[in-house]
């Protein structure tokens, strides 16, 4: 079932249809996909590894080449990345030129709908409205609010998503967005508006709990409206909920780590959310029993590989 083509086949699986997910009426077909009633897999953006000391320039690929190698993999419904939640404008100066590489490849929202973190929006809340306003320029359809713990960091978020005349507080500027969505500036305005609070919208949000107190207040943090995707923050909080022994070697408490995961996932069926999470092989058919319905997996073959697995399981 894999569904990898050769860098020279990918012009003609772009004009013959969709080369990220199955072709649907919306314009972001991830939002498609979840009115369907049908799980999402997507994956990490490719990335340069970070250089190793005096590594020759040479063995970093270009923006090009990454856009080359993301629209090579044609089993993913979008593509994500973190890049961006440490460090806003580090992050942009590579994430721009990268988008700019795909749209030249000729990539759109319709083919590889593009999700990003931006950086933790209590820290600083006029700064994330900026920060979410730049990266909605680039032309992304989707942002995670990453390190969440309470209700009004989520609707501060959402707010920075929606113009003002939506009732949002997002910059009047769209930067690329337009381009990228190959719509005008008109048509942008009118659709980049979001989903589900908007039926008609076609930006999505998603929203991670990955500390105590997130976990805490989960529960007032899912009933927000306009949550698209809510997730466990897995990685996190496995670090949470592990501890050092006499040797020093870390011992996760499997059993509480489990049970935090799973009140995301009781939290998100009770407010009728989906529920995301970062599947591998082994675990992703279980996920998808348990009701986790968005699945995201690092770029490379063991990511490619979990795709396969659960499409199969989903049937798609």
């Amino acid at each position: 079932m894999r569904s990898r083509i050769s860098l020279g086949a990918i012009g003609a699986v772009l004009i013959a249809g969709s080369a990220c997910a199955e072709p649907q009426e919306r314009l972001n077909p991830m939002i498609g996909l979840h009115e369907q009633g049908q799980p999402l897999f997507g994956m990490y953006a490719p990335a340069n590894r970070r250089a190793r000391a005096g590594a020759p320039a040479a063995e970093q690929k270009t923006h090009a080449q990454l856009a080359q190698e993301t629209l090579g993999f044609t089993g993913s419904d979008y593509v994500f990345s973190g890049s961006m939640e440490g460090n806003i404008e580090r992050g942009l100066a590579a994430w721009t030129p990268y988008v700019e590489a795909l749209m030249g490849a000729g990539a759109t929202i319709r083919t590889h709908p593009l999700v990003v973190k931006t950086p933790g929006i209590a820290e600083d809340l006029e700064a994330a409205t900026r920060n979410i306003g730049q990266q909605l320029n680039t032309g992304v359809s989707g942002v995670m609010f990453v390190g969440v713990e309470s209700a009004d960091e989520v609707r501060h978020g959402l707010a920075a998503m929606r113009f003002g005349a939506n009732g949002g507080t997002r910059s009047e500027d769209v930067g690329n967005a337009p381009k990228y969505w190959g719509i005008s500036e008109a048509e942008y305005r009118e659709q980049a508006d979001l989903w589900p609070l908007n039926p008609e919208g076609e930006l999505i949000n998603w929203t991670i709990v990955e500390s105590m107190e997130g976990l805490a207040n989960v529960r007032e943090i899912a009933a927000v409206e306009g949550i698209g995707v809510l997730w466990p923050g897995a990685g996190t909080l496995r670090g949470l909920f592990s501890t050092r022994d006499e040797s020093g070697q870390r011992v996760l408490d499997a059993e509480a780590w489990e049970a935090s995961i799973q009140k995301v996932l009781d939290a998100c069926k009770e407010f009728d959310v989906a529920c995301g999470f970062p599947a591998n092989e082994s675990d992703i058919e279980m996920r998808i029993e348990q009701g986790f319905s968005v699945f995201v997996m690092n770029w490379g073959e063991a990511g490619f590989r979990t795709i396969d697995v659960g499409r199969q399981a989903a049937g798609r």
